[in-house]
């Protein structure tokens, strides 16, 4: 019998198919064996950042294996995620998402990878409340004035966002949609620009994360109208709902979410789903996150998350084609 012909069943597709499976099994029971990526598409020091560094610490510690933090910001984020795309699928690159990952899609006309295909949902892990807050000048005390205040002015009023094709400018159609007012997009190069002039006077309105606001609000600089999540906050539970405010059915989440790339092992992503939602009910990681105005999200499945994924890209889609918005 000649070497090749000892050596045809191994190389048979069954052969190597069961092979693969055995070494994913092995793999995922001695997981995590060395240092684990976790990959962050924005800069340091914002709420993705914080909120992935606070999780990666927590696993360090259960796992005894570092996990570090690679912050690749750049393109509206894609340069991040498409560096968390072309990793292996082996459990050592993780990357934390957040909305630009399923708005990007609908903004740019090419993309060096698919949200959907080329990733593994882990888990959701928390949402954060965005706010509509306007310029003390402006003589509006609730939503419902505002937009009044708006329909009579057409054309006339301004709004900030930290950049086109943001969250925040994204928000902003859609509030111009179901509102059923004409105020002028104002793009700024970073959330904090955008801040700046609005307490400066020089825009109406802006939609921005209520964290980077609460002083603000507090010293009466900027006056808050309504959050744009679907549940009040305990950072400022005195602020209603869009739903509660006069504007039924408008919801922006802003959310952060645990994705690998795909073909990672189920055995791998059920243990990464396991070990980051027992970190995400920790006490003291809860009270860290209220304190930058988020809040762990409830236990969901990767299945749930994957379903949510998809339905945050169908809407945006939406409101992209509405507003023409384009990123490149």
């Amino acid at each position: 019998m000649t070497i090749a012909a000892i050596r045809a069943p191994v190389a048979s597709p069954l052969a190597g198919l069961l092979f693969a499976l055995a070494c994913a099994t092995t793999n995922a029971q001695g997981y995590p064996q060395r240092a684990v990526r976790f990959i962050v598409p924005v800069a340091a020091g914002g709420a993705t950042d914080i909120l992935t560094r606070t999780i990666g610490q927590r696993l360090t510690a259960a796992w005894g294996q570092q996990v570090l933090v690679d912050n690749r910001p750049g393109g509206g984020s894609n340069v991040g995620f498409e560096i968390a795309a072309q990793a292996p699928a082996d459990g050592y690159t993780l990357l934390m998402a957040q909305p630009a990952f399923t708005v990007n899609v609908s903004l740019y006309k090419k993309l060096a990878y698919d949200p959907t295909r080329d990733f593994a949902a882990v888990t959701l892990a928390a949402t954060g409340a965005n706010v509509l807050v306007i310029h003390p000048s402006v003589p509006a005390y609730t939503l419902k004035d505002f937009i009044a205040l708006a329909k009579s002015k057409p054309g006339q009023m301004n709004y900030a966002s930290s950049g086109n094709g943001t969250t925040p400018h994204l928000s902003g159609e859609l509030f111009k949609a179901m509102a059923g007012v004409n105020i002028t997009h104002i793009p700024y190069k970073g959330a904090g620009a955008s801040i700046s002039d609005l307490l400066g006077g020089h825009v109406d309105l802006a939609f921005v994360s209520l964290s980077s606001v609460v002083p603000q609000l507090k010293a009466k600089r900027l006056r808050a109208l309504a959050i744009t999540s679907a549940r009040r906050t305990a950072l400022m539970p005195e602020l209603p709902t869009f739903t509660e405010a006069g504007l039924k059915g408008f919801e922006v989440t802003g959310w952060y979410g645990v994705v690998a790339p795909a073909g990672t092992a189920k055995e791998i992503i059920a243990r990464l789903h396991a070990d980051i939602t027992r970190v995400l009910a920790q006490a003291e990681v809860v009270q860290t996150l209220a304190s930058f105005g988020l809040e762990a999200a409830p236990p969901n499945t990767p299945e749930e998350f994957t379903a949510y994924l998809r339905a945050e890209i169908i809407k945006w889609a939406k409101v992209v084609k509405t507003s023409g918005a384009r990123a490149d």
